[in-house]
């Protein structure tokens, strides 16, 4: 059984994340989400919208998700992977190389990283603006 892993913050879940969670899906047989605690993601990027818990609930309904993983961390290493068996991180193609180095240096060291493409024209930080702005 080959188990694949993502780390996501979930907030305002929209198409772009579900074309995301069904491509990791699709390159293996199980599907970890590890769901990042608020305080991880306001450290991190912005406090998110939702909170903990809605956000879990969203990703509960979605018929890709195997097992969610509460407070993931933002870099996990090798005792993580080893714990939950992880054969393959899957992650966003819009990770710049430093990003990379910084949360997900495990995986990529180890040969364990795959990118699959990052839907452009959606983003949770679009639709935050589209609110604000009252736009389409």
């Amino acid at each position: 059984m080959k188990i694949i892993y993502i780390d996501m913050c979930a907030d305002l879940l929209h198409y772009g994340h579900v074309r995301f969670i069904r491509n990791a899906k699709s390159l293996g047989d199980k599907l970890i989400v590890g769901l990042h605690s608020d305080e991880t993601m306001e450290s991190y990027k912005r406090k998110p919208i939702l909170t903990f818990n809605e956000r879990k609930e969203v990703l509960e309904a979605i018929k890709y998700i195997d097992e969610i993983i509460d407070n993931a961390p933002l870099n996990p290493g090798k005792d993580y992977f080893d714990r939950l068996n992880i054969d393959l991180m899957v992650i966003p193609d819009n990770c710049n190389n430093n990003t990379i180095q910084k949360l997900y240096k495990y995986p990529f060291d180890n040969n364990m990283l795959k990118v699959v493409n990052y839907t452009k024209e959606i983003s949770t930080t679009l639709i935050i603006d589209r609110i604000l702005n009252k736009k389409n």
